[in-house]
């Protein structure tokens, strides 16, 4: 099973309200795979289609033609293979954090004095193992993204799948929970695909970055990234990536921008 991709992304092609007055073509013949336990950043101007594609991979939207496939296996619906962490960490407030870590594993029906063992040792991972009772509210922003990563790490998924997840962080808590998460996938194996509309973190985190184009989402390059971890932004190696990758977003974010203002007209 070691040639078989983690997920296999085939000729997808997405309209919105396809039977209204006027469809809209978010993504057209997306062709692409992620490796197992590869890091790939999905970058590319808002609008285009990227975090409808994690949806879809995530079994919580269909494809309107194509085929994604995980572990060979077509995606049909949403599967504890497959995590997702939004923007917002989106955890439950009435429960605490142990409780919000092991919900699903509740739902599958494991014991609570396991569930709670997991939670701790998950919260540990996470540098959250003395807040088990502790509740979302009273924790910071980054904080509470740790949890939810904790909580997608508990079902053990193949792939994880990160829609913007610090978008609103400040920049040093930003780039903290950046060191974080690589240290999280290293240990877990999962493939992970992380969508940003951010060319230095996509460099910071990815080994792989698929360029969308601007709506209809299409692939408009692969780059494989071979620099070393830690990634030194004065690298002039790493230079040379942002400007490459600058120079790959201008006309697409031109070609957004011109499409919203005649939207708007």
């Amino acid at each position: 099973m070691a040639s078989v991709p983690a997920v296999l992304i085939d000729g997808v092609s997405k309209v919105w309200n396809p039977e209204g007055v006027a469809p809209l073509l978010a993504l057209d013949d997306l062709s692409f795979e992620v490796q197992r336990g590869e890091f790939v950043v999905l970058l590319g101007p808002s609008g285009c289609g990227k975090s409808t594609l994690l949806y879809m991979i995530a079994g919580l939207e269909s494809t309107s033609s194509g085929t994604i496939e995980c572990d060979a296996l077509p995606v049909t619906g949403p599967s504890s293979e497959r995590g997702m962490i939004f923007q917002e960490a989106s955890l439950y407030p009435w429960l605490t954090l142990a409780e919000n870590v092991t919900f699903g594993l509740g739902l599958r029906g494991m014991l609570a004095e396991k569930r709670r063992e997991v939670a701790g040792k998950l919260l540990r991972k996470v540098g959250l193992g003395d807040m088990l009772d502790k509740r979302p509210d009273e924790l910071s922003g980054g904080m509470r993204q740790r949890v939810a990563v904790a909580r997608a790490l508990a079902m053990q998924p193949m792939v994880l799948m990160m829609d913007e997840p610090f978008a609103a962080l400040d920049v040093q808590t930003r780039a903290k929970m950046q060191d974080f998460l690589l240290e999280i996938w290293r240990d877990s194996g999962a493939s992970v695909i992380l969508v940003t509309h951010s060319i230095e973190e996509a460099i910071a985190l990815a080994d792989r970055i698929v360029v969308f184009t601007s709506r209809p989402g299409r692939v408009k390059c692969n780059i494989q990234i071979d620099l070393p971890r830690p990634r030194n932004p004065r690298d002039p190696a790493y230079r040379l990536l942002q400007d490459q990758l600058a120079d790959l977003l201008a006309d697409e974010v031109d070609r957004a921008f011109a499409d919203q203002q005649s939207c708007k007209a």
